[in-house]
This record gives structure tokens, sequence and C-alpha cells, in this order.
């Protein structure tokens, strides 16, 4: 699984600094024919829209944007869930049509499929990571559910999704068996990216005179090299840290090498203090 922080600074769900307690994950799909992350990633960042959710999966790649910290309050269930439970949307295929409410056609099934393969799977990681990192029990009641779920308890507004593209897409999956791939990927140890580690000597960049930055979000990873594509070293507390090198690398701008030796961290999220 590969995660890409992309947190919507100017949303003002972002902007209101609220805190959850984390006691669930919300698994929603976007409703509409739209596989692009990035799309919503660049559309939602910005001020006068309450509406928030904690991550996007892009369904082309699988790859997961981190949109708030996980422990913000976003607004994407539409009622008391917002503020129990973390809410990730799985991209959908381009080659969907919704014709009424929750009903679409379908032009290319194979792709389709793919797709929510992709998703789906993808999630299943993210959850497995994310019960790990808040102690929760994929299995126990109220902890995972689907938009529809939190509808039918009450604690979301009327929605189907994503059971509603799964199940006209025939793929099978059901919230049920997701929870069961959750607890099975945690049972196997966890769900880290793959390791494609090298020497911290990719992209390009320099040793520079060292300076003072300001991390201010909770939820920024350390990494062993500039880039996405390397291992984490766990999150860096808010705080003024040294840098004493740049470099490009996957997933941000630019990279900054930590003087305590901890890692490199994404410079898109620290500020010259």
């Amino acid at each position: 699984m590969k995660l890409v922080q992309s947190i919507l600074t100017k949303n003002d769900c972002y902007k209101s600094g609220r805190k959850i307690t984390v006691k669930g994950l919300m698994l929603h799909s976007v409703g509409c024919s739209q596989p692009n992350a990035s799309v919503f990633v660049k559309n939602w960042n910005r001020s006068g829209l309450e509406a928030c959710v904690h991550g996007f999966i892009d369904g082309n790649t699988g790859t997961v944007y981190q949109t708030l910290p996980w422990n913000h309050r976003g607004w994407h269930a539409g009622g008391a869930a917002n503020n129990t439970h973390i809410g990730v949307e799985m991209c959908e295929p381009a080659c969907i049509k919704y014709t009424s409410g929750a009903n679409f056609t379908c032009s290319d099934l194979t792709t389709a499929k793919a797709v929510a393969k992709r998703t789906y799977e993808a999630a299943v990681e993210l959850f497995a990571s994310l019960c790990k990192q808040y102690g929760l029990d994929p299995m126990k009641d109220g902890v995972i559910i689907s938009h529809r779920e939190g509808c039918a308890r009450g604690l979301a507004s009327n929605h189907g999704d994503p059971e509603h593209l799964w199940n006209q897409l025939g793929t099978g999956y059901t919230m049920n068996g997701f929870r069961k791939a959750v607890q099975a990927a945690m049972k196997g140890g966890g769900i880290t990216t793959p390791n494609t580690e090298k020497p911290a000597t990719g992209g390009t960049g320099a040793t520079v005179k060292p300076y003072l930055v300001r991390v201010t979000i909770p939820d920024l990873y350390i990494r062993k090299g500039p880039g996405t594509n390397y291992g984490k070293n766990g999150f860096i507390k808010p705080g003024v840290y040294t840098i004493v090198e740049e470099r490009t690398g996957a997933g941000a701008s630019k990279w900054g090498k930590l003087k305590s030796g901890a890692g490199w961290i994404s410079l898109d999220y620290a500020k010259k203090a």
C-alpha cells in the first residue's frame, strides 16, 4: 500500500482543528464516475467547504491519499459517526454512468471490476493499519462500517455506498467479508509499504546550511529516505526541527533530512521557523 499525505490545510474541517477519539472506521465510495483521487484532493482543498474525509483511494493505482490527520474530525457521514469514525472514500470507475440515485450503467465491466478490486484491497490494507494504530477490533460491532450501515444505525445520512457499487458490478464483496479480510491482514503481521528501499541517494538535492522548520500536523511520517517509497520510522511530533539536507523524491515536492538522524520528512507540511 502506498500512502501519500495530501492534507487539505485550506478545508474548513482541517482549519477548525477539532479532534476525535477514534472509535471506528467508515468505508465510503465517491458516488460518481471519477477514479482519480487527485481530482478530489484538489477540489476539496479550499475554504467554505465543510465536507471532508480522511482519505481517498485512487481507482487507477490503489494509492491512498490522506487528506486529514486521522484524529481530526471530518464531515463524511452526515451524522454522529463524524464524531467517532475515520472516513475513507474509494474512487469509482470512469466507465460507469449514474442514471438515478445509486443506480448506474457500466460500459466496461472488466475495467470496472478491476478498479473495485484495486480500491477494495487497498482499503483492507489501510483499515488493518489503522486498526492496529488505534487498537481497534475489526470484528467488534460498529467498529468498521460502511456509509450504508451507518445510515441503518442512525449514525449517517441516507447513502448506499459502497455496497451499491459492489452489488451492481457483481464483485461478490460484502462488508462482512471486508471486516474478515481486515482481521486476516492484521494477523498476517500488519500492512506496510513493500520494501523498495535503497540508500538515501535517490532524487536530486544537496546538503544545505542547517535551518529550522516548524511541523504543526500530528500525523506526519518520518521516512527512512527522501520519498514515500521508503519505509516509515513512525510519526514526528509537532514542534521545531533542524533540517540539514534537501532532496526531491516521490510523494512530495521536497524532502528534508532531520539533524537528529531520525530520517526524512516532507517539507510540504513544514514551514520555516
